[in-house]
């Protein structure tokens, strides 16, 4: 099994490619029964990277994708991204558009449990001026490679029903309904 990166290694500079984890990836332009639309609709695949680092354009799109993804949560701040780039548990990625503006991220979730490495895809967005040209299709497959580098045997993730689209972009890059229940403890308001 490769060994899980440590966080030096994934912030270094030196000697470090950018494709290091193999996720570095252009999307196609599909429709959800995957037909191939790029020359028909003249737009630009996607690439997508590992974020080794906080950057102004970084925090300028989660201000634009957070609020995108959930009415209730607030953007991270620049230590709350810096946190989650260093973390060795977390690998955070972002779809970039032909002209380098970021348009969709993703968070994997790598942690080891006593029965293997476990990966978990957590708080995908695309921007919804880039919906519907591979973004999202781009960055889950690029967390299914990193996360197989890491040793992982399989990925979960979690998806309302309402979000339609979504559910059917999953189903087609592979992943299966499981028949479990998903539990949830919340922490008390600071003002109960």
């Amino acid at each position: 099994m490769p060994a899980f990166p440590t966080v030096r290694s994934r912030r270094s500079s030196a000697g470090v490619n950018p494709g290091r984890w193999g996720i570095t990836t252009l999307a196609e332009v599909t429709d959800d029964a995957g037909t191939d639309h790029s020359e028909s609709t003249g737009r630009q695949p996607v690439s997508v990277t590992e974020v080794t680092s906080v950057t102004a354009d970084l925090v300028e799109a989660f201000g634009r994708l957070i609020p995108q993804l959930s009415s209730t949560s607030p953007a991270p701040t620049v230590e709350e991204l810096d946190a989650i780039v260093l973390s060795p548990a977390s690998v955070l990625l972002v779809a970039r558009d032909d002209a380098g503006r970021i348009v969709g991220s993703l968070t994997l979730a790598l942690f080891r449990v006593p029965t293997g490495i476990r990966a978990w895809i957590e708080d995908v967005v695309v921007d919804d001026s880039a919906r519907g040209v591979g973004a999202g299709a781009a960055l889950v497959e690029a967390a299914v490679a990193r996360a197989q580098v890491a040793g992982a045997k399989s990925v979960d993730l979690t998806s309302r029903p309402s979000r339609e689209a979504a559910n059917r972009l999953y189903v087609r890059l592979g992943f299966e309904l499981r028949q479990t229940n998903v539990y949830r403890w919340k922490a008390p308001s600071p003002s109960s």
